[in-house]
Formats: structure tokens, C-alpha cells, sequence
């Protein structure tokens, strides 16, 4: 190989194919229209000109990257571009992701966290991160949690279809443990909506352990279903369980940022404080 060549091929290596990224650049502008587009709009999202865009629009047809409705002139996203973002999902380990999430909100709040799956028996602990002081609290992993009585089974409820946990809660509605003021269909309906409304579940008396206050947040998958919960879990008088205090909001925006990288992409709701009397 002749020196100039050599020279040339480290030099590709090193800074990339340029061709490659300005193609990124359009790909990245129709995925944030969310929609199909025309080539005016691809164009202007992308700060390119159209007959640029529209060479690269051509060879990501040919490719299968992008598709054209003929009757529209639009251009979406084609069967290529479809099939590697649901090879990349299936690849994505969300709880290995959920785990580096608690621990990274652990070290910002210095507060217990947890992260909670769903399973048959309803949700269970998959692991909690002990905050950097002292304190006299145990979350045991692979503990199965209450519905209505703690802040990740209340989490789920508001999100999975009914079906998934309807017999869960009528056997909870019938334990003698259970507070009166949860003791009614229209109480837990109400707690539900209140947290589908504002997106946070805050637990603050009548936990399923007693002396423990907990808040939870939805954690959402690129179908915009309820995949894990992720909380905050204290002892009564130790922990900040305001609605607008710096722990619900940090919880918040760590759910919100782990949802983002399982594909969630629709907005989070706001925080709830649920009334004491229903907690």
C-alpha cells in the first residue's frame, strides 16, 4: 500500500465518514417530527437544502432506512429503520439500567432507593441501595409488596391494565390489616386517578411497615407501558416527602431519564401528594 493510501485510511479512521453523519443528520430530523414529513420540513429540521436532503433521502429508500407515500409525497421511516430499533429494545437490559438509575439517585439524595419488577404476584423488590449514613432500615429483594399499602404497588396499579392486578386488590380489600380508609373500591379509584394525573405516589402514613414513608415513580417503556418502578424509601420524620421538596423531584427526573433511555417519549405528569386520609 502506497504511503498516501495509508495515510488517507488513518485518517478515515480516525475522523469518520462524513457522507455517513450528514445522513445521520437527516434520519435524526425525521425522527423528531414524530410524524411523516415532507421534504421541505426533513429539510429544515436537518438546516440542510433540499436537494441535498432529497440525494440522501433517495439512497435511504434504497436501503430501506426511509419509505415514501407516493399519494402524500411524505417520507417516514422504513421497514430497516423499524427493525433496528426493535433489535436495539430487545438488547436493551432494563434492569441492569434500573439499577445503575438507584444507585445514581442514591448518591444524589443520600436517601434508601429501590427499583421494583412486576411479576404474577405483583411487585417485588429487585434491589434497594442503603443511603452513605447511617440508618436503621432493610428492604429484603424479592420481597412480593402490597398493592395499596406501599408506593410501588400503588405505581403499577395506576398503570397496568386492570385485569393484570384486579384479583390482587380484592384479596387486599379483604385483609382486616388493611386501613378503613382504604377499605372501599371508591377510595382506591380515587387514589389511582390522582396518581395516573400527576405521576407520583407518595405513601406517607398506613405503609405496609410500619414507621416507613415511601414515594414511587412510573418508569415507562418505548410501548409507554409501566416497566419498573423506581422509589424512595425512609423512616417517618427522617425523609423530605414533600410534594415540590428536593427528593420527589429528583425521583421524578430519574424516572423521567431512565424511561427516555427504554424509548419512552411522551411527556411525564406532574407530582401528586396523596391526602394522608387516603394513604
Amino acid at each position: 500500500m502506497a504511503r498516501g493510501s495509508a495515510v488517507r485510511e488513518e485518517t478515515d479512521g480516525k475522523h469518520g465518514v462524513q457522507s455517513f453523519e450528514v445522513g445521520m443528520r437527516v434520519l435524526k430530523a425525521m425522527l423528531g417530527g414524530h410524524q411523516s414529513m415532507m421534504l421541505r420540513e426533513i429539510a429544515a429540521a436537518s438546516e440542510m437544502p433540499t436537494s441535498k436532503v432529497h440525494r440522501y433521502l433517495v439512497s435511504m429508500i434504497r436501503s430501506g432506512l426511509v419509505e415514501q407515500n407516493l399519494a402524500t409525497s411524505r417520507y417516514d421511516l422504513g421497514p430497516l429503520a423499524l427493525t433496528v430499533g426493535l433489535v436495539a429494545m430487545d438488547r436493551l437490559d432494563r434492569i441492569q439500567l434500573g439499577l445503575f438509575a438507584i444507585e445514581e439517585l442514591r448518591n444524589n439524595i443520600n436517601e434508601a432507593t429501590a427499583l421494583a419488577a412486576w411479576s404474577q404476584n405483583g411487585p417485588i423488590v429487585v434491589r434497594w441501595e442503603r443511603p452513605q449514613r447511617p440508618i436503621a432500615l432493610s428492604v429484603v429483594t424479592g420481597m412480593a409488596l402490597s398493592m395499596l399499602s406501599t408506593a410501588s404497588g400503588r405505581i403499577f396499579a395506576a398503570y397496568l391494565p386492570p385485569a393484570t392486578y384486579e384479583h390482587l386488590i380484592e384479596m387486599e380489600l379483604k385483609e382486616a390489616s388493611l386501613p378503613k380508609e382504604l377499605r372501599s373500591r371508591h377510595a382506591v379509584t380515587k387514589i389511582l386517578s390522582q396518581i395516573r394525573s400527576r405521576g407520583l405516589a407518595i405513601v406517607s402514613s398506613h405503609h405496609d411497615v410500619p414507621g416507613i414513608v415511601a414515594m414511587s415513580a412510573p418508569v415507562f417503556n418505548a410501548k409507554n407501558e409501566i416497566t419498573l418502578a423506581m422509589s424512595v424509601v425512609g423512616i417517618s420524620g427522617m425523609i423530605d416527602t414533600s410534594v415540590h421538596g428536593p427528593v420527589a423531584s429528583a425521583l421524578k427526573l430519574s424516572a423521567q431519564k431512565l424511561s427516555w433511555k427504554l424509548g419512552h417519549r411522551e411527556d411525564v405528569r406532574p407530582i401528586l401528594q396523596i391526602d394522608d386520609a387516603c394513604s
